[in-house]
Formats: structure tokens, sequence, C-alpha cells
């Protein structure tokens, strides 16, 4: 039996990974860049922190009375560590995501290397989030707008780092096309690559979201 579907217009969720960077920093965005639309771009405040978990509530969300076929569901996760999240768990959630068509925004190793990209081009792999913190640029970089002692979940952190996504954009582009091309062969997925970020396609599906 088909399940009830709300006459509302069509709709775009959002379901991060993290609870605070990542919402904040996509937030700022719409707010700045599609306030026409914000009331039909939720952030669910959801508490899942592994890939697979929140693929599932992702499709938890598709399949309720409360979406419509229509709208369009994307999640934010980060690759993290090997040791974290070995590849079959990756998997899992990638196969479970494209079976639903779930869109994903990974980075990989952690949303940090998104926020590399906006202030130059970045191709250094990192194991985890504390060894791209202790090893790369980041601390300088952040300090050089204003942010010091950065932590996870900083609400001017969208504010400060704005004027780069343009050319984060740009670069993740050229970053993720090198990672996949430098890849073993059979190794075509981003949890996979060295490094890789397409949080810049999640901004464009914001920008081209059409009620």
């Amino acid at each position: 039996m088909a399940r009830n579907k709300r006459t509302l217009e069509k709709r775009m969720h959002i379901i991060c990974e993290g609870a605070k960077t990542e919402p904040l920093y996509l937030q700022g965005y719409i707010d700045e860049y599609a306030s026409e639309k914000a009331r039909l771009i939720s952030i669910p405040d959801l508490k899942y922190n592994t890939p697979v978990s929140i693929v599932r509530a992702a499709v938890r969300l598709k399949e309720s009375d409360s979406t419509t076929d229509d709208d369009e569901i994307w999640v934010v996760y980060d690759r993290e560590s090997v040791a974290k999240y070995p590849n079959a768990l990756h998997h899992e959630a990638w196969d479970l995501a494209l079976s639903k068509n779930i869109k994903i925004a990974i980075s990989n190793v952690c949303f940090e290397f998104w926020i590399l990209q906006h202030f130059g081009f970045h191709c250094a792999p990192y194991s985890s989030f504390d060894d791209l913190k202790r090893n790369s640029s980041l601390k300088k970089h952040l300090a050089s707008v204003g942010v010091r002692d950065y932590e996870k979940g900083d609400k001017l952190l969208y504010r400060k780092i704005k004027k780069g996504i343009g050319h984060a954009r740009q670069r993740a582009k050229a970053l993720n096309k090198q990672s996949l091309a430098a890849a073993p062969h059979g190794t075509d997925k981003p949890f996979q690559v060295a490094c890789y970020t397409n949080v810049n396609e999640l901004l464009d599906a914001i920008d081209s979201f059409t009620p």
C-alpha cells in the first residue's frame, strides 16, 4: 500500500555526522545564499555518528510519512581513520545510500579537509582529524582570519572563511579528479582514495534546489 503523501512543496534534508561544525557551516551558507528557500532546507538535529547509522537514519526519513518521493536527501560524513571506520563499513553505507537514492557528501579524512581548500590547494593525505589538525597548515590558515585555538563547532567559522568558498569549490573538483586518477585500478570510491571532499557538490545542490 502506498504511504500517505503530504501535499507540500519539495524539501531538502541534510543529515550530518558532525553535531556542530558541519551544520553551522551549511546553515551559514544557506542563510547567505539560499535564504529565499531556507524554510524548505532542513538540517535535522540527529545524534548518529557512523556512516551506516547516518544513512539508515536517512532511509527512515525517506520512507516516513514526513517526506515525499520528490524530497532530496543528503548525508554528510567523514571518512575518519581506517581503524575507526573500516572500508567494509563505508561500503555498506555507500551501497545503501545509492540504492535508496540518497546523496553523499563525504570528506576524506574529515570535514576540516574541506575547510583547508578555502585557503589553498591541499592534497596531502591525513590518517585522522587529529593527524590533520596536528600536521597540516589548518591552524595557521585559520589564525590568519582570526580563528585561534580552533575547536569543532566554532560558531564564527563560516563567517571567517566564506570568502574562500569559490576557490574551495574549484580546488575540490581538481583534487577529487587527481585523487581518483591516481588511485589503484579498481579503487573508485571516495573513502578508498588518499584524499577527497565533495562538499562542493552539496553546495551546488543547495544552489540549484527548486521546490
